[in-house]
């Protein structure tokens, strides 16, 4: 069996947990298999547990390599670390790529989560067909990832599409994960959603508790729910209009409030777009969390493509 047709074992590397499943090069994802990633205990014990999770998906069988999209800014052409947040200890500067060859003895591809995300939507999800793609990712974090002429842009350093850190109306003020005020995650993302919330109603909920007192017409819940999503529309706005995609795909678990945050993050977007720019479809994320996995082996199959063809 060639390089071409085997499986390729896609990895996506959490705070709290690491999935992997063997992918096929038509993108179908096999029987998901999920570790907890010891984030506090360095850089070489991610590596040496993520090694072990591919041997058990692999589970003897030969496969053309390995796809990795994991939390971090990544040097892909390195397959390195360069900054992280303190969710891991030692995890800047952790030679991933190399690492897991040395274990494995199979190529290894490394990207950022959120651009293995679109790399996923882009190529079997909500973004298929489309030669340009805003991805826009709204959980624990916010972040972004560029796919245009069919290809991830990550820019001079690494952080193309990083949608959290810019400065946003709505933030101003707010402490960021990053440590500067004002910026777009203070805001925007599930747990920032959440303390704007105890700001409002000197209550400390999380953010599945926001939504479902939203629900249930907590108007409070409703005003922070709003004014995040509207915080997140306004900057996506921004960079639409830099960008110009084709398509703008929404994924990650503040997503999924539904209608109530859907509604006005779309509703803030599309008021600051010139006329030109009004019916960009802005469409949510189709893959779940199969999308990381998909779109990190995908690395891999682009990889033997581009070798073949050299």
């Amino acid at each position: 069996m060639s390089l071409a047709t085997r499986a390729v074992v896609g990895v996506d590397i959490g705070g709290t947990k690491t999935a992997a499943a063997l992918v096929s090069s038509a993108g179908t994802v096999g029987p998901v298999r999920t570790i907890p990633t010891p984030a506090a205990f360095g850089g070489e014990a991610v590596v040496d547990a993520v090694a072990g999770l591919v041997r058990a998906v692999a589970a003897g069988q030969a496969i053309g390599g390995v796809g990795v999209g994991t939390a971090g800014v990544v040097d892909a052409l390195a397959g390195r670390i360069v900054s992280a947040t303190d969710t891991f200890a030692g995890w800047v500067g952790t030679e991933v790529a190399s690492g897991l060859m040395r274990r494995l003895g199979v190529a290894v591809e490394v990207r950022n989560d959120v651009d293995a995300h679109a790399l996923g939507e882009s190529w079997r999800g909500a973004g298929a067909g489309a030669s340009s793609m805003l991805m826009v990712a709204v959980g624990t974090g916010v972040g972004g990832a560029l796919v245009l002429d069919g290809r991830l842009r990550t820019g001079a350093h690494h952080v193309a599409g990083e949608l959290g850190h810019v400065p946003a109306v709505g933030a101003e003020g707010l402490r960021c994960t990053c440590g500067r005020p004002g910026h777009l995650e203070a805001l925007a993302s599930g747990p920032s959603l959440a303390r704007h919330y105890g700001v409002l109603s000197g209550q400390n909920v999380d953010a599945r508790e926001v939504a479902r007192r939203a629900a249930a017409g907590d108007g409070l819940a409703v005003r922070a729910i709003e004014d995040a999503a509207a915080c997140l529309g306004r900057v996506v706005a921004g960079v639409l209009t830099v960008v110009d995609p084709e398509v703008v795909v929404v994924g990650g678990g503040v997503v999924g409030m539904g209608p109530v945050w859907w509604g006005p993050f779309v509703a803030a977007c599309r008021s600051e777009l010139v006329d030109a720019l009004c019916e960009v479809p802005i469409v949510p994320a189709a893959l779940g969390d199969s999308a990381a996995l998909i779109g990190a082996a995908r690395t891999v199959f682009e990889k033997q493509e581009q070798e073949a063809t050299a």
